[in-house]
């Protein structure tokens, strides 16, 4: 006798976000208090199950979860690891599908409900946040934090850390702080100006302190371009 569709045990699916911030006190990540079992009144990155009758694929599920989560629509976002075992969820076996958003602070307006009592931004020490997190999720972090740390160095990642508008000193000083060392200005200028992703935005510049600063924005809102050599 054939087995139908809906005889075979499911696992747990669902998308978690590891979300990025650039304050002034360094790079953050958003974490949510569960406010529901297992693991009630524990941190844990924000996530939540797949909806099958709404969600057309993964990157859908992430984007509802982060919009449910920040009210942000449209950032960067990347898939940066699949976990999946019997023991990581105390319900079942269960399957994690894990993205990174990279945002601006500023774009951001905290949300909770749901299983989720609390939400605020915590910053990153080393490889992750002081603190335990439910769930494996305290590996997952680390897989994105080292994803996020090793593209910095030949690609454009960074930008996606900054308001829509900003000035090439503030594109340089993210890339700065997620390198931890300084920058030549002029040998950042050029390697910038050679993988041609930003472009002036017509009339508007920024005041700052000696002249006004020109501001630019992305040519790609969601691309991230590749250096050919570190920077």
């Amino acid at each position: 006798m054939e087995n139908s569709e809906n005889s075979y045990p499911r696992p747990i699916v669902s998308v978690d976000l590891a979300i990025f911030a650039l304050t002034a006190a360094g790079l953050e990540v958003l974490l949510a208090q569960r406010g529901a079992r297992p693991f009630e009144g524990d941190w844990a990155l924000p996530g939540g199950w797949i909806h099958v009758d709404e969600d057309d694929d993964l990157e859908a599920a992430a984007r509802r979860v982060l919009n449910l989560k920040t009210g942000i629509v449209a950032p960067y976002l990347e898939q940066v690891g699949v976990s999946g075992d019997a023991k990581r969820d105390p319900r079942g076996w269960s399957l994690s599908v894990t993205y990174m958003a990279l945002i601006s602070p500023d774009d951001v307006t905290l949300r909770h409900g749901g299983n989720m009592t609390e939400a605020a931004w915590r910053p990153i020490i080393a490889d992750g946040v002081d603190g335990p997190l439910a769930f494996d999720h305290a590996a997952i972090l680390k897989t994105a934090i080292t994803r996020l740390r090793s593209k910095v160095e030949y690609s454009t990642l960074p930008v996606h850390l900054l308001p829509h508008a900003f000035t090439l000193s503030e594109l340089q000083m993210v890339y700065e702080r997620l390198l931890g060392r300084s920058l030549d200005k002029s040998a950042f200028r050029k390697r910038i100006a050679e993988v041609d992703f930003i472009e002036p935005i017509e009339g508007e510049m920024r005041r700052a302190s000696n002249r006004p600063a020109q501001l630019y924005r992305l040519k790609q809102v969601h691309a991230t371009v590749f250096f050919d050599r570190t920077i």
